[in-house]
């Protein structure tokens, strides 16, 4: 039986990246401070911020309030959960975030696509359920902005892990997307905008989904049914293939993205001025912004 390298106690975790071996406690306390220092190396928090976590009862959110809850930090928590209206879903996830917050004793908010546009995800993907990864993302950031904006967040934290971060780097090369492969673009967003951190940008899932067991945080939960829609589940799949067998290709590939963008530096020009959406003014640089957009030929598939 493995021993933790700092006490005699049953290890339950092995590092990939340095070897090490810890039980339960030691395990716990490495990576809430993973967690800080990313905090602080990238300054998330300042002193003082009312913070609006994005909470949607699944692992990594769960984890992420849990955590943020834990550090002492100089800062004031709200939890936001956007019920998307997926049948034989949501309604578990909910319960799970509502459980978490009366244990936790933080204040919590659940704003739904209804209250966005007036329909469930259900009702707006009855033509076209392939495109349900772009509509949800489009419309739980509207959402989310907007409900944050109403408990007098200054930022918004999200529960995206290094997993998530490296995928996203693969799925901008894959479409050829090198706007938000560079992004060294100049605009007014961050003006009109809600902030937003990921504090768990340096965890891996692997460890993220161990912190949540090791500390008893979650519970069985339904796949969204709408994942075998999304391109990120097949890049999800690679990368751990490869992270298995190559341990440290996720950070490999989220320090070389920071290293591209620092080599690039920022283009210099005009900034691209973002203005308001005529149908709900929220930000965007055309006349309806993505949400507005996306309602709008979804109407028309009717």
């Amino acid at each position: 039986m493995a021993v933790c390298d700092l006490c005699a106690s049953k290890a339950v975790w092995r590092d990939p990246a340095s070897g090490a071996v810890l039980c339960g406690d030691h395990f716990s306390a490495w990576y809430e401070e993973g967690v800080r220092d990313a905090i602080e190396k990238y300054a998330m928090i300042p002193s003082g911020s009312r913070v609006a976590v994005g909470l949607s009862g699944g692992k990594d959110s769960t984890v992420l309030l849990t955590v943020l809850a834990k550090l002492n930090l100089d800062a004031e928590f709200v939890a936001i959960t956007v019920d998307e209206g997926i049948a034989n879903y949501r309604d578990d996830t909910i319960s799970a975030a509502v459980s978490l917050v009366k244990r936790l004793g933080v204040e919590h908010r659940i704003v739904s696509f209804a209250d966005v546009c007036g329909k469930t995800l259900d009702e707006l993907l009855v033509s076209a359920p392939e495109r349900a990864c772009s509509v949800c993302g489009t419309l739980r950031r509207r959402a989310l902005n907007a409900a944050a904006r109403d408990a007098g967040a200054s930022l918004i934290a999200t529960g995206h892990c290094m997993d998530d971060e490296a995928q996203s780097v693969l799925m901008n090369y894959l479409r050829g997307d090198i706007r938000r492969v560079a992004e060294n673009y100049h605009t007014n967003a961050g003006d009109l905008f809600i902030p937003r951190i990921k504090p768990l940008c340096r965890c891996t899932e692997r460890a993220t989904v161990a912190y949540g067991i090791v500390n008893r945080l979650l519970t069985p939960l339904p796949e969204c049914p709408y994942t075998k829609y999304a391109l990120r589940a097949g890049i999800r799949t690679e990368l751990g293939v490869l992270e298995h067998k190559y341990p440290g290709t996720l950070s490999n590939i989220v320090s070389g993205q920071e290293r591209l963008i620092a080599k690039l530096g920022v283009m210099q020009g005009e900034v691209t001025e973002m203005g308001v959406c005529e149908r709900c003014g929220e930000p965007t640089q055309n006349r309806l912004c993505a949400a507005c957009t996306l309602i709008e030929k979804l109407e028309h598939l009717e």
